[in-house]
C-alpha cells in the first residue's frame, strides 16, 4: 500500500510505500484447519521479504540536480532519518492494531538498506534511477569479557543460576522510549523502572557498588516522579527530557553492576 505521512501543520513529510517480495503469501495455509503430514527432512520454508520505501515529498529541479544529491548526500544520515520515520510508522501501528508485538526496528536487522534517486513511478516500486547500497554496520568493538558477557548471563538464566529481573525489562522499555523521541511515555515508564530496581536489588545491596548506586537512584525518586507527573499532563521541556534520559542511564548502570562479577 501507500500512505502519506504527514508532520508539523499536517504537512506532508514522506511517502510511506509497503510491497512484499520473494515468497507469495501463503494464503491457503493460513485457511488449513488441520495439521498435515511432512517430509522427514523438509526444505526451507519459503518467507515474504518486505520492502518499505520512504518518498520525499519536493521533487528535484531535474535529473542532473537529483544525481548531485545522490553522490553528495550523507547517505547514513539519510538511512538513520528514514529508520526514525518507519519506527513512527511501527509504533503507530502497534496503537491502530493494539497488537503489542508489532516492535520497532533496528537497522542491523535489514537485509538490505539502499539510498537513491528516481523518477516517480519508480520510486513507488521500491526502483531507482541511480541509487547506492549500504554496507552492514560496523560491529560495536568490545573486550573479549564484554562480547561473552551476554552469553554468560544468557547460559546462567536458562540453568536456572539467575532470573531476569522486572527492573531489566522495564527499563528496556523506558530506552527504546527514549531512543523513538517519546520522553512523556519514558518518564511513566522510568517510575516503575526506577521503584522496581530499589526493590530488586536489595539483596545485593551488601556489595559496595551496589549499595552507592541505589543511595544515588534513592536520591533521584523527587525528579523521576516530578517528571512522570509532568507527563501525564502534557509534553515534557527539554530539562525533563535531558533528567529522564540521566536517570534512564544510572538505572541501567546500577543493573549492569549486578552482573558484571559473574555467576559462578
Amino acid at each position: 500500500g501507500r500512505y502519506v505521512i504527514r508532520g508539523h501543520a499536517a504537512e506532508i513529510s514522506h511517502v510511506l510505500v509497503v510491497g512484499t517480495l520473494g515468497a507469495a503469501p501463503r494464503r491457503g495455509l493460513v485457511r488449513r484447519r488441520r495439521p498435515v503430514d511432512v517430509e522427514p527432512e523438509p526444505g526451507p520454508t519459503p518467507v515474504v521479504t518486505v520492502r518499505v520505501t520512504l518518498i520525499s515529498p519536493e521533487p528535484f529541479a531535474d535529473e542532473r540536480a537529483a544525481t548531485a544529491w545522490r553522490k553528495e548526500a550523507d547517505v547514513d544520515e539519510e538511512a538513520d532519518g528514514a529508520l526514525v520515520v518507519l519506527n513512527r510508522v511501527l509504533h503507530m501501528h502497534r496503537t491502530a492494531t493494539a497488537d503489542p508485538y508489532v516492535r520497532e526496528v533496528a537497522r542491523e536487522q535489514a537485509i538490505c538498506i539502499r539510498v537513491g534517486v528516481g523518477e516517480g513511478e519508480q520510486v513507488s516500486q521500491g526502483r531507482w534511477t541511480d541509487a547506492v547500497e549500504l554496507p552492514p554496520p560496523k560491529p560495536r568493538r568490545e573486550s573479549r569479557g564484554l562480547a561473552l558477557r551476554p552469553q554468560e548471563r544468557l547460559a546462567a538464566l536458562l540453568g536456572g543460576r539467575d532470573v531476569p529481573l522486572a527492573s531489566e525489562e522495564l527499563v528496556l522499555r523506558a530506552r527504546l522510549d527514549i531512543d523513538a523521541g517519546r520522553h512523556r511515555e519514558a518518564a511513566l515508564q522510568l517510575r516503575v523502572a526506577l521503584e522496581a530496581t530499589l526493590s530488586e536489588l536489595t539483596p545485593w545491596a551488601e556489595r559496595a557498588a551496589i549499595a552507592q548506586r541505589l543511595d544515588k537512584l534513592r536520591e533521584e525518586r523527587k525528579a523521576v516522579g516530578a517528571a512522570a507527573n509532568r507527563a501525564l499532563e502534557g509534553g515534557l521541556d527539554d530539562e525533563t527530557c535531558a533528567d529522564v534520559e540521566r536517570i534512564t542511564r544510572l538505572v541501567e548502570g546500577v543493573l549492569r553492576t549486578r552482573t558484571a562479577a559473574g555467576f559462578e
